[in-house]
């Protein structure tokens, strides 16, 4: 998820459109962008470095208080555009699995080197 400020300066997130579209088409009751969000501003992860990406995303996630209940011994299908080191997903998952989810699967679209 990105932050609400980076959120408010590009107004829109393209992973979360991407996968919006992908449970459109399977089951849209699915689709819960609201379950977790990113509490700390963290700088671009542009030009970091595998160390550097993970210092830079710990403890950037959080799970919605009203979310728990429906995270409780779930999988959850994460969903990112690029994928660098796998940093993002890496502590996205670790903060849902912390949260009560059973299982974290990802969606990447590209991956970088």
């Amino acid at each position: 998820p990105l932050h609400r400020w980076r959120y408010l300066k590009r107004r829109y997130n393209q992973s979360a459109e991407l996968a919006r579209a992908l449970a459109a088409r399977h089951d849209p009751q699915q689709f819960a962008p609201d379950i977790l969000y990113r509490r700390k501003r963290t700088p671009s992860q542009a030009g970091l470095n595998r160390r550097q990406r993970q210092q830079n995303l710990a403890n950037a996630f959080h799970i919605n208080p009203k979310a728990h209940s429906r995270l409780e011994g779930r999988a959850v299908l994460l969903f990112d555009d690029v994928m660098t080191t796998g940093a993002t997903l890496h502590e996205a998952a670790r903060t849902l699995q912390r949260g009560g989810c059973q299982r974290v699967m990802a969606v990447v679209i590209a991956r970088t080197q």
